[in-house]
């Protein structure tokens, strides 16, 4: 009987032998949708069976494989029922060990009692028996013929689902490498293949899935590292040498006649930071190239006041700016602040958010005829039915909420207007090469004044036992005039969240303990009108407290405030929490920010910890790559760059540096890849940045 199979590896995973409709629907949520993806689906964990150790020779804090007999497998429940620890305890002949896992009950049908197995982890010491704490496992002699009698040295471990095991994914990927991998087209060109010692690609990936050794394995890896971070940069370096050679930009012509004028108003001397950062806008606004800069920036650097300089900047010349903001609450404080700053000089400064009001009709008209000369807003800006008259720069604020089509959109309003890009989350050198590689990168990192975080804020993990004293400090702060914000990381309870929820929270501050001050609530699901109001009355003193979700994330700045708790602050990003606790500190007195947590795992009490010791964004951002790893690097936000599934920023600066590097030599070589040794790379990079690059790519 033949078999039929897949006649490309971009072919559907339906079309692999063995995979009917319910396995392909198992596979799409494991982000498996072709034989390309089931290729790149890489072992995340490796089990290797020429290093086993005996059980009784294991000491605490080990990091070993074992193997072992099912003796016993135990479920029970916690938390009131929803949380569900399984045991499954393994014997080897000289000593006990337990395998641990929360809601993953599936793993005791597979784990069955007089079952050979294998586990690999790091070991502790609990209730006078060694355990590992979600150990990667592997069943030695599986009746059931799922994964067979496994004779391999080294096995690997793939990410998988309760409803497909690790041994039959294992087996569908080996059928694919198996048909596919010889059909698998060579990226890299020979030349730099030979530069660097790369074994090819077709090897690679089975070395990747199925090493004989730790050498070839280790080769493997080294090359589809080098494959990950060569195909983005190529992309990135595409795209900034097309914007070198093809666009042509406003030449602005700056006499400073705003400028002036706005930087005697400060009621503070520029920082050498943003000194040197104008000088660099002002060279690229004034040349016939689009400027195309990023803008880091720590918290409280004084971005805003750069971004204004620039808008004036441009207005000097005759031209608008638009400033793009993520949320209507940081959207409205850029209006209310800018607004008194740049209508002192005569300019005519606009807000337009979403809705047919006549205050927004009026906006978007003024905008269109170019009676407005600055225009602010949120994503309403790139709506169809807002237009500009002779957009000069675009500002997008915290460009990490964006994604690159929005800021494409944004930029097509206007005949190649310039373009800077701002966020005040740190981001390493690393990530800003990797995500925004097309643009030139400037970085503010200190505060006006000379002040840090670390001089004026104060963090601290509160363990739940002195809560009381937390309410103390801000009922003490808001006596003396101050005001304090409490995050929450829900709007609403949940059934299957144990965190507070901003609704109940404030119920609960607001009636139980500060019912004698005024509490404010703000969340994301409001209406513009409704965030608007409470917030002019926590900026004017109305309202002494306000219990936040992380709304106020970026940008909100009320110096007034000097005390920040969050809750459940295991549930946020380290650059949340550092963005979160940013927004107190701003004014001349010392701040608090009050961490609430309860870290379970490993890396949550890691973040935490962070946190709590260290002040320095860029510092902070460098520890979170470490801590969190890439996983997905860019996100829906970021949607149209590859993500990296093997590459890790914190440990592959050294490739990332080559594979720019290269990049740059092969474009400058070959601007279109047309050369026959180039097609492949060509044909991936359209695959892997999913289309964005065909505008710069065709002809």
């Amino acid at each position: 009987m033949s078999v039929t199979r897949p006649a490309s590896w971009e072919a559907p995973i339906e079309e692999l032998t063995g995979v009917g409709p319910r396995l392909a629907a198992t596979l799409h949520g494991l982000d498996i949708r072709t034989v390309a993806d089931l290729l790149r689906h890489y072992p995340h964990r490796y089990l290797d069976l020429g290093t086993v150790k005996r059980i009784g020779d294991i000491k605490e804090g080990d990091e070993v494989t074992v193997v072992g007999e099912v003796r016993d497998t135990e479920s029970r429940a916690a938390r009131r029922g929803r949380l569900n620890i399984l045991t499954v305890t393994i014997f080897d002949g000289t000593g006990y060990l337990d395998g641990i896992w929360f809601n993953q009950n599936f793993i005791g049908e597979r784990l069955k009692p007089g079952t050979r197995v294998a586990f690999s982890g790091k070991t502790t010491w609990r209730c006078s028996r060694l355990q590992m704490n979600g150990p990667f496992y592997d069943v030695l002699d599986d009746e059931s013929g799922e994964s067979g009698a496994n004779t391999a040295r080294i096995i690997p471990g793939h990410p998988a689902t309760a409803k497909l095991s690790a041994a039959r994914l294992r087996k569908l990927i080996e059928r694919a490498v198996s048909d596919f991998a010889d059909m698998l087209p060579e990226i890299l060109p020979e030349a730099l293949r030979r530069r660097y010692k790369l074994p090819g690609l077709a090897q690679s990936i089975r070395d990747i899935h199925f090493p004989s050794d730790l050498e070839s394995l280790k080769a493997a890896r080294r090359r589809l590292v080098f494959d990950e971070l060569f195909v983005l940069q190529v992309g990135l370096v595409a795209k900034k040498r097309w914007v070198e050679r093809e666009a042509r930009g406003i030449s602005h012509q700056i006499d400073k006649r705003l400028l002036d004028p706005f930087y005697q108003a400060l009621t503070w001397r520029l920082t050498a930071d943003q000194t040197k950062v104008l000088g660099d806008i002002k060279a690229d606004l004034e040349s016939d190239r689009p400027m195309n800069r990023l803008l880091l920036g720590e918290v409280g650097s004084g971005k805003t006041v750069v971004a204004a300089a620039a808008m004036l900047m441009v207005v000097e010349g005759g031209h608008q700016a638009a400033l793009m903001s993520p949320t209507e609450v940081l959207a409205e404080q850029h209006y209310l602040n800018l607004r008194e700053q740049l209508e002192a000089l005569g300019l005519k400064v606009v807000l337009v958010l979403g809705g047919r009001t006549a205050v927004a009709r009026e906006a978007a008209a003024a905008a269109a005829s170019g009676e407005a000369d600055i225009i602010i807003g949120t994503h309403s800006l790139i709506q169809e039915d807002i237009d500009f008259a002779r957009l000069g720069l675009v500002v997008i604020d915290e460009q990490h909420r964006f994604g690159v089509r929005q800021r494409l959109d944004l930029r097509s309003k206007g005949d190649d207007p310039d373009l800077l890009v701002m966020t005040a989350t740190p981001i390493p050198r690393t990530m800003a090469l990797t995500l925004y590689g097309d643009l030139d990168v400037s970085t503010i990192r200190g505060r006006p004044g000379g002040r840090s975080v670390a001089d004026h804020i104060k963090t601290i993990h509160v363990p739940e036992a002195k809560r009381a004293r937390a309410y103390k400090l801000i009922k003490r702060e808001v006596a003396a005039g101050r005001r304090a914000y409490i995050v929450c990381p829900l709007v609403e309870d949940s059934d299957k969240l144990e965190a507070k929820s901003v609704l109940r929270e404030a119920e609960h501050v607001r009636t139980e303990i500060f019912p004698e001050l005024r509490v404010g609530l703000l969340h994301g699901r409001m209406s513009s009108s409704e965030k608007e109001t409470v917030m002019s009355a926590f900026r004017a003193g109305d309202l002494a407290i306000l219990v936040a979700t992380t709304v106020i994330e970026v940008g909100v700045d009320v110096p007034e405030a000097t005390v920040m708790m969050i809750e459940h602050a295991e549930r946020f990003g380290l650059s949340q929490l550092h963005q979160l606790r940013g927004r107190v500190g701003r004014g001349e007195w010392p701040s608090h920010c009050l961490l609430f947590a309860d870290a379970k795992t490993e890396e949550g009490r890691a973040r935490i910890e962070a946190v709590t010791s260290i002040s320095d964004g860029f510092e902070l951002a460098e520890t979170d790559l470490e801590i969190r790893g890439e996983g997905q690097l860019f996100g829906e936000r970021q949607s149209g760059l590859p993500d990296l599934k093997l590459a890790k920023l914190s440990k592959h600066l050294n490739v990332l540096e080559v594979a720019r590097r290269e990049a740059f030599a092969l474009l400058d070589d070959d601007p279109k890849l047309r050369r026959p040794e180039h097609v492949a790379l060509r044909s991936e990079l359209r695959h892997r940045f999913a289309g964005n690059l065909e505008w710069l790519m065709s002809g």
